[in-house]
């Protein structure tokens, strides 16, 4: 096998993926140092402005964009491995994504070092999708029958909008941790709780069916034929998102509906529920990716190359890009004259009375991205010029 062709080829993953860094930094700046409260919730159609759903909306690309890219890259690990090496690197990584959710994800949003609460984001639904995609590979599944499972879990997960859960109790907690998760909350012992963002199941669609398309990467398939796939399917999604949208009928629990004016009924148009993934939010973001996919395979200059340097070491960089935009939050809390006292806000801790204008966190988005190009592009070396086991899992 010829290792170094594979690397070159999957160079267009690495740049959306690193590009797709880029943009999520945006939405944790907002997190971390926007103005909090209902007034600048991005979605909220009767309080919102333009620029605000934007920043918001740009950045409902990262999360299905990373896990299909995070299927593509298990398709490509198993190119250099068998199928039992295949199986336990990805139950043993999936476990891995969620502890890190559980223990350093949750303390850097909640800044609660006793763990009260334990949040499960985007890292716990790509681990859990691993581990799934194990037990998949460790059957002897065929691609076939892991981009048909995909795409069942993403075209039709939204059936379930239809049927009532009824919340508590085992069966309960577990349909909304693996189907249905909207935010909800899980008492574990004592005080502590679990605050699920992301259910496991409808993500791993959008994984398994990203395995699917990692095979268009293989050595001996002809670039071109892989861009026009990427092409005519992303074009296919993105016309399907348009039509389903109009007929505002099946596919998302939150219909669109005329605004005070249209560039605010184009908003209502676009936000589409993200937790779960609706098929409509997938569509909606995973049809230009793969437009976007087939443009870079073959684009080389200054852009790409910096976008590179982030998407060659995505669990580096999103680890750093958080505790570099809490050291921040916490530096600026006495610089802007105010006590560490907290906003009531149990997921993402902040000082109450503490924000900044959002042209504001524009700046200190740049600041990060730009701080941390060099610290990157060290450790993406360090990774392609060393072998130790521990560097597949950061």
């Amino acid at each position: 096998m010829n290792n170094g062709l594979i690397k070159e080829r999957i160079r267009g993953i690495d740049t959306i993926r690193g590009l797709i860094m880029v943009i999520m930094t945006l939405d944790h700046s907002r997190d971390f140092l926007h103005f909090q409260g209902p007034a600048y919730a991005p979605t909220n159609m009767a309080t919102t402005t333009v620029i605000l759903f934007f920043t918001r909306w740009m950045t409902h690309f990262c999360a299905p964009t990373f896990v299909l890219l995070s299927g593509v890259s298990a398709f490509l690990a198993g190119l250099r491995r068998s199928r039992s090496e295949l199986t336990g690197f990805l139950f043993t990584r999936g476990l891995w994504l969620i502890l890190t959710d559980l223990l350093v994800i949750s303390l850097l949003f909640t800044f609660d070092g006793r763990y009260h609460v334990f949040v499960l984001e985007v890292l716990w639904a790509i681990g859990c999708s691993m581990v799934l995609l194990a037990l998949l590979v460790w059957l002897g599944a065929s691609r076939l029958f892991i981009g048909a499972l995909g795409c069942v879990l993403v075209f039709g997960h939204n059936l379930l909008d239809y049927v009532h859960i009824p919340p508590g109790g085992v069966s309960g907690n577990l349909m909304t941790l693996f189907l249905t998760g909207r935010g909800a909350v899980i008492p574990l012992w004592g005080d502590r709780i679990v605050v699920l963002l992301y259910a496991a199941l409808p993500w791993s669609g959008m994984l398994l069916i990203g395995y699917v398309l990692g095979s268009f990467y293989r050595p001996d398939v002809d670039a071109a034929r892989r861009r026009r796939v990427l092409l005519r399917v992303g074009c296919g999604v993105i016309v399907l998102f348009v039509l389903v949208r109009w007929i505002n009928g099946y596919g998302d629990p939150a219909p669109w509906s005329t605004q005070r004016n249209a560039a605010h009924t184009v908003l209502s148009f676009l936000n589409t529920t993200k937790q779960p993934p609706s098929l409509l939010y997938v569509s909606m973001t995973i049809g230009p990716v793969l437009v976007l996919l087939a443009w870079v395979d073959r684009v080389r200059n200054g852009f790409t190359s910096f976008c590179t340097v982030y998407g060659n070491v995505p669990y580096f960089y999103f680890i750093l890009h958080l505790c570099l935009l809490r050291v921040l939050n916490i530096l600026l809390i006495p610089a802007s004259g105010l006590a560490f006292e907290s906003d009531g806000n149990p997921l993402v801790w902040q000082a109450k009375g503490f924000g900044f204008p959002l042209w504001m966190c524009y700046g200190y988005w740049i600041f990060v991205v730009v701080a941390l190009y060099l610290p990157c592009q060290w450790y993406g070396k360090y990774k392609r010029t060393h072998r130790q086991w521990w560097l597949s899992y950061l």
